[in-house]
């Protein structure tokens, strides 16, 4: 049962709007005062005849711990210094410095930007040379990240955004902005999950539901709302676009943290679905420094199933044969730390190696059009069968 909505979702708009107001100019004057920070300590080095330098943490393998007690990735202490005066960190450096003045601007001016926008803002080419400030839209997102974990700052309050990629539909009332969003009466396209949905910006007004299903795909979600599956068990409804964006992977940690709705993941039967259910579940190497906010170490695994096959006699023609890039991927995946002592997870992994293909959740249709949302699920929350 969900705990009671948060006490700004029982608020209006206008009750609320003063207070929210209030802490966003408070977390962005902290966040301006970072920029200003990282840039007063360029200054004070090069006027002291130091080499300007910044200390980046490092986002790689090596330098991410598996928390075993918290359930989740976490970063390491490891850092490397971005020197402006070594070849090969010039360029990153002052795109670093770029996209921090961007930063300080949108701030200023209090508005927001997309990922896209910011590659654009910064785009140029250098003054008496070439050379462009950014070869791609990648190059620009890798700087990004790097500046989240230097000045210990989200993307949100960098006033960055990503495109929408995600949908929601079920039995809760949010406010976001201000604007009351009612997740009953979203028809059959639902509400589109933001890429910002902190409790500044997105509050729950009323929550009824007992539940999240969260599918892998909007097409498997179709299903699902059209045939009114969040209705008839009194559910959340998600989907994140294949592996979910941040936002969507936001809400479901709020959801579940102070809703205390439990989270039930409907993904693919092979490497891919394993892999995103690992990072909603302990989160990313990339993101680890998100971890505390975006991880699910509660997340359950519902399916599809390499055991599915059989119990729910499907035929060959569902068969996806494993290549040898899924086999190595699966082993990979088997060695991770929170699935290496895992004996449902090694058997689950296992039997899909045995079986030598991998299925898709859409393979279900095959028994019949609503089988996966009549019979599938329903049995599986019933007899309580999932994979944690």
């Amino acid at each position: 049962m969900a705990k009671k909505a948060t006490s700004g979702g029982t608020k209006t708009a206008r009750d609320t709007g003063g207070r929210t107001n209030a802490r966003i100019k408070a977390r962005d004057a902290e966040t301006q005062s970072k920029i200003v920070t990282l840039a007063d300590n360029v200054a004070k080095r090069a006027l002291s005849g130091a080499e300007p330098v910044i200390t980046v943490p490092t986002r790689t393998k090596s330098n991410t711990e598996w928390n075993a007690k918290k359930g989740i990735l976490q970063m390491g202490k490891g850092a490397q210094e971005r020197q402006l005066f070594n070849l090969s960190q010039a360029k990153s450096f002052m795109q670093t410095m770029l996209h921090s003045s961007s930063i300080k601007d949108l701030i200023a001016a209090e508005k927001t930007l997309s990922l896209r926008g910011m590659f654009y803002k910064g785009l140029h080419t250098v003054a008496g040379t070439k050379e462009k400030t950014f070869q791609d839209q990648d190059e620009s997102d890798g700087i990004l990240e790097d500046l989240e974990v230097s000045l210990g700052a989200l993307r949100e309050e960098l006033h960055i955004f990503a495109k929408k990629a995600g949908t929601i539909v079920g039995n809760i009332t949010l406010v976001d902005s201000g604007d009351e969003i009612d997740c009953r009466r979203m028809g059959s396209g639902g509400y589109a999950i933001p890429s910002i949905v902190e409790s500044d910006i997105m509050q729950f007004k009323k929550c009824d539901a007992k539940f999240v299903l969260h599918v892998e795909k909007n097409t498997v979600w179709s299903r699902f709302n059209e045939d009114r599956f969040w209705e008839k068990h009194n559910c959340i409804l998600t989907e994140g676009g294949g592996q979910p964006p941040r936002g969507v992977r936001r809400l479901l940690r709020r959801l579940n943290e102070e809703l205390g709705l439990p989270i039930y993941c409907l993904l693919d039967c092979d490497p891919w679905g394993h892999y995103i259910y690992s990072v909603m579940k302990q989160g990313s190497i990339s993101l680890a420094f998100e971890s505390e906010r975006l991880a699910i170490p509660s997340a359950k695994f519902i399916g599809i199933r390499a055991k599915d096959y059989y119990e729910c006699e499907l035929t060959d023609d569902v068969q996806i044969a494993l290549n040898d890039t899924d086999i190595k991927r699966a082993k990979e995946i088997a060695a991770y730390p929170w699935f290496e002592k895992h004996k449902g997870w090694q058997r689950e992994i296992d039997a899909m190696l045995k079986n030598g293909f991998k299925m898709e959740v859409e393979s279900l249709i095959t028994k019949d059009i609503s089988y996966v949302t009549e019979e599938y699920v329903p049995e599986r929350l019933r007899k309580r069968d999932w994979l944690d």
